[in-house]
């Protein structure tokens, strides 16, 4: 049994995201849509803890990703999709290099070589998947849509020998909309049996240290399994524009076979004060669960614009 493991949040690339009144994101990815990738070396990553060094804070848009299908000369293509909800089919884009042409070499990152999210505008319907790349370079996963309303679909990844990207489009999917907002912060969620309860507080400008547990008909949960090179795996988004943040887990990389819980931590990095929507993925017997919640930043304590120092890490998370 390996002591709780503690995991620490990150800006940029994937990152953290919750559903705003629903507090479990209830998407399932079909069976064998989560390819095993071929080995390949993932940029050097690191890991946050708490005897790491004061460093520059790094702040507004410089600190988010996902805003745009366009980064450093690579684009996200359209994306192919069902256009209703509950007609299966597959959802497909294409990556490009600055010069148009399809990217076929990605450096594996927590485990993958892409990591697809996807979240309604309200922050609901929220998931994280796994495609196939092919020869042609194109992604793909088998998809269905569970309700209609505007997605929008992040795309993750690193392009073998460039730099982390995390690019998005939306896509309309048609049907009546029935809004889900939740009207104060949530803090608790509960999805298939397994309670989550969210400690800490997020502050603006600094690193904000998120403690997540997890029981089960209120007994601590010390099973929890590596997901991703980690013990959970946190993805936040800003509500308002759905921007993108990294989430850094502390301690070291989860060795496969061990277990822990019931609780794991994160450095939240929030770049301005405001509403976050924050989506944990945990893994037990095998089984990944997404719970989700809605947290507020507080504004930074410094009013001259020094806040607490935070360690700003471009590679891409703990999708």
């Amino acid at each position: 049994m390996r002591a709780p493991a503690r995991i620490g949040l990150y800006v940029a690339g994937l990152g953290v995201v919750f559903v705003a009144s629903a507090a479990v994101a209830g998407a399932v990815v079909p069976e064998g849509a989560l390819p095993e990738p071929p080995a390949a070396h993932a940029p050097e990553q690191h890991v946050a803890t708490s005897d790491d060094p004061p460093q520059e804070t790094t702040r507004g848009a410089d600190m988010v990703g996902g805003l745009s299908l366009e980064q450093g000369g690579y684009t996200l293509g359209e994306i192919e999709a069902p256009r209703t909800p509950g007609t299966p089919g597959e959802l497909a884009f294409t990556l490009t290099d600055p010069a148009g042409a399809p990217v076929t070499d990605f450096a594996v990152a927590h485990e993958q070589r892409l990591h697809l999210v996807v979240v309604r505008s309200d922050g609901a319907h929220y998931r994280h998947a796994h495609p196939e790349l092919d020869e042609a370079g194109r992604w793909s996963v088998p998809w269905t849509w569970n309700a209609a309303g505007t997605y929008r679909v992040y795309a993750d990844a690193v392009p073998t020998g460039g730099d982390p990207l995390t690019l998005s489009r939306t896509v309309e999917v048609a049907g009546d909309v029935v809004p889900v907002r939740a009207d104060a912060p949530t803090t608790t969620a509960s999805v298939d049996g397994y309670d989550v309860t969210l400690e800490g507080n997020l502050e603006a400008g600094a690193v904000s240290r998120l403690t997540l547990q997890v029981t089960r008909d209120g007994e601590p949960v010390t099973t929890l399994e590596p997901y991703l090179g980690a013990f959970g795996h946190l993805v936040a988004l800003r509500d308002g524009d759905l921007a993108y943040l990294h989430a850094h887990p502390e301690g070291a990389e989860a060795v496969p076979g061990e277990v822990s819980g019931p609780t794991v931590t994160f450095g939240v990095e929030a770049p301005t004060a405001g509403r976050y929507l924050l989506y944990l993925d945990f893994q037990v017997e095998g089984q990944v669960r997404t719970a989700a919640f809605t947290v507020e930043a507080a504004p930074a304590a410094d009013a001259t614009g020094d806040a607490p120092a935070a360690d700003h890490d471009t590679t891409p998370h703990d999708h």
